[in-house]
């Protein structure tokens, strides 16, 4: 297991900056996902890591290697910094076998023929293949060749992985298998692994950490739990969550020690601890926190049902409070009638607080 260190890496390609001035560390044996939106920086990360472009300044160090210093005059090639890379496309030999898949890269490493078939055999076993060895990639399925190209690392022994959005070619049920194969693979591995997506669902269900990229520059680095439940900003509380967050833009009133927040005809309580004293606020919470009732509750908001979107395991209900429009997830198969009355409770210890000029969440 090694660390990855990045010092202060930017790269541009001509007036457009992909990454700019990054730092951030990968703990040993770490799972780290690289998340954001298309032309974010984060595959371009992965890239300066993996040696596969040159940033134009900073230091990127590998354990206790520097392997890329542009101030030092240092560009350790990709092959020799030990790194095992799956992309999205499997890169598998049609004319080979799945075996010979595997073995290639080993043999071009000079191992004898006993270390090669010791491997082969061991990184066929732990991704269930070792009854399809003979077989050609044409005759697998999308789920078998990622697992080829997962065994092809695993053979290799590398002891940092980079994957750039591995399974973005695979169906639903696919990609929901390979998230526990590759979980289990880290885990029997230890390898330090970087992961590339745009899937957030992948990023929350995989990592030990979260990295949420936006134009080139880091937003937020923490756990999933904190990604999702205290989000730092608006971006990555508005690009976290399906379905998407609430957002509700107010004016923050105050009177008497309470403060309230007024969006159009609706008042919500809100904390009177909030680090500004008046003007305009943005409240969030997820749609998972709204509480609904078809009886009439004290305290709690009126609301009109607009739409049922029952997904199986749960049903998305869109509703509107005061012509305010409220998403809310419930946790099984739901039907109910369009336009029914409904009352809302918002728990108030999952909302977060964000000022709109800076888009900084206030609880911080």
């Amino acid at each position: 297991m090694e660390e990855i260190l990045l010092t202060n890496v930017s790269k541009s390609y001509g007036k457009e900056a992909a990454v700019k001035d990054l730092t951030l560390r990968v703990a040993p044996g770490e799972f780290l996902t690289v998340l954001g939106p298309s032309g974010c920086g984060k595959t371009t990360t992965l890239r300066l890591i993996a040696g596969l472009e040159d940033p134009d300044g900073g230091e990127i160090r590998l354990g206790d290697r520097v392997v890329f210093s542009r101030q030092a005059g240092i560009i350790v090639p990709p092959e020799r910094r030990n790194l095992g890379l799956i992309f999205q496309s499997y890169a598998l030999w049609p004319h080979m076998t799945v075996a010979k898949n595997i073995a290639l890269a080993l043999e071009q490493k000079k191992l004898s023929r006993t270390q090669i078939d010791e491997r082969v055999a061991t990184a066929l076993e732990k991704v269930q293949l070792t009854p399809f060895r003979d077989r050609f990639p044409s005759e697998l399925s999308g789920g078998q060749q990622q697992r080829v190209a997962v065994a092809r690392l695993i053979a290799m022994q590398p002891s940092i992985l980079m994957m750039d959005e591995p399974l973005s070619n695979l169906d639903a049920m696919l990609r929901t298998d390979m998230r526990g194969e590759l979980k289990r693979f880290h885990r029997e591995l230890g390898a330090t692994t970087v992961y590339v997506t745009h899937d957030q669902m992948e990023a929350l269900t995989l990592s030990d950490t979260i990295v949420v990229m936006n134009e080139g520059t880091v937003q937020q680095v923490a756990t999933a739990y904190d990604i999702y439940h205290r989000p730092i900003n608006l971006f990555v509380a508005e690009f976290i969550g399906n379905p998407r967050i609430n957002r509700l833009e107010g004016t923050l009133r105050r009177t008497d020690g309470t403060a309230e927040l007024d969006i159009g005809d609706l008042s919500l309580a809100v904390p009177a601890d909030l680090p500004i004293h008046e003007g305009r606020l943005v409240a969030t919470i997820r749609p998972e926190n709204v509480q609904i009732s078809e009886q009439e509750t004290p305290g709690w908001l009126p609301a009109h049902l607009d739409s049922v979107l029952p997904t199986g395991s749960e049903t998305i209900l869109q509703t509107r409070s005061e012509g305010v429009r409220i998403t809310v997830l419930i946790p099984r198969f739901l039907t109910m009638t369009i336009d029914q009355p409904l009352w809302l409770r918002l728990e108030p210890d999952a909302m977060n607080f964000f000022d709109p000029g800076t888009s900084r969440n206030l609880l911080f």
